[in-house]
């Protein structure tokens, strides 16, 4: 499946991880030998929960701006994760277009999320994209 099961493997563990307040490497360790993945997707896994643990406050941050009369701490942890997925796409994966990580931001959410996240999901990252093009950034 590529890179959609290594979103959703990404995903999965990011989940985790909020759930048990544990971002350890043991954690992903466990992980990993639990779930088979291919190499591709392991290495887009390391590399997303790395940058985006590294990096939590800068996305953390830019997410809660464009919340709209939210908390980030009452977001469904599933939305937070995929939310913290896209802005991982959006400024530390510059061969992944915009449109495709709002797009499977999108089908991650329809998939494990409510039925109404998706609409809330896309106005986040909706607003953030629209900020960051005016922002030049």
């Amino acid at each position: 499946m590529g890179r959609k099961q290594a979103r959703e493997g990404t995903m999965k563990l990011l989940y985790q991880m909020e759930v048990n307040e544990d971002f350890s490497e043991e954690a992903i360790s466990i992980y990993f030998d639990n779930y088979p993945f291919s190499k591709s997707e392991k290495d887009y896994i390391t590399d997303a929960i790395s940058k985006i643990t590294d990096n939590l406050g800068f996305i953390d941050q830019r997410i809660e701006k464009h919340l709209e009369g939210w908390n980030i701490n009452r977001l469904a942890k599933i939305d937070l994760a995929v939310l913290r997925i896209a802005m991982y796409e959006f400024f530390f994966r510059k061969d992944i277009p915009v449109e495709v990580s709002i797009n499977e931001a999108i089908e991650t959410v329809k998939k494990y999320s409510s039925d109404e996240a998706f609409k809330f999901v896309n106005g986040v990252l909706g607003n953030i994209v629209r900020a960051e093009e005016e922002d030049g950034e």
